[in-house]
């Protein structure tokens, strides 16, 4: 029995599973706003928070924690330049997921994870709202 286990296994291996949840994180930093499965969205909440968190702290230590979870440098530097400060007086609850409905081809429930009070804030990367 699975009790008092947290986190959902979404058919995968730890491996997969881990790389699914980075590279997710990874786009959300990215676009600041992505569109997935309800169940992936869900554990992409638990996975990006503390992230979130230690950016905010922004000390050497957090860096590398963050970059043991992450491990592409640009996306962690644009976590602690953009997105850390963005959320420097925000005790939590930084995204928010919003339902969308079913995918047409298998039926799957489909949402929007975004950050919370920064699609109007910040351009993704790589534009300028001028």
């Amino acid at each position: 029995m699975r009790h008092n286990k947290i986190g959902r296994k979404l058919g995968r291996k730890t491996a997969h599973r881990k790389a699914l949840m980075s590279n997710l994180s990874c786009a959300l930093i990215t676009h600041k706003k992505i569109k997935t499965t309800d169940a992936k969205a869900k554990e992409l909440r638990m996975f990006i928070e503390p992230l979130v968190t230690f950016a905010k702290r922004g000390d050497i230590h957090a860096r590398r924690q963050v970059l043991k979870r992450i491990r592409h440098k640009t996306i962690v530097r644009e976590l602690f330049d953009t997105v850390g400060p963005a959320f420097a007086n925000r005790d939590g609850g930084y995204t928010r997921i919003t339902k969308l409905g079913f995918r047409d081809n298998d039926c799957a429930p489909i949402s929007i994870i975004e950050f919370v009070d920064m699609i109007g804030e910040l351009a993704p990367h790589g534009e300028s709202e001028d």
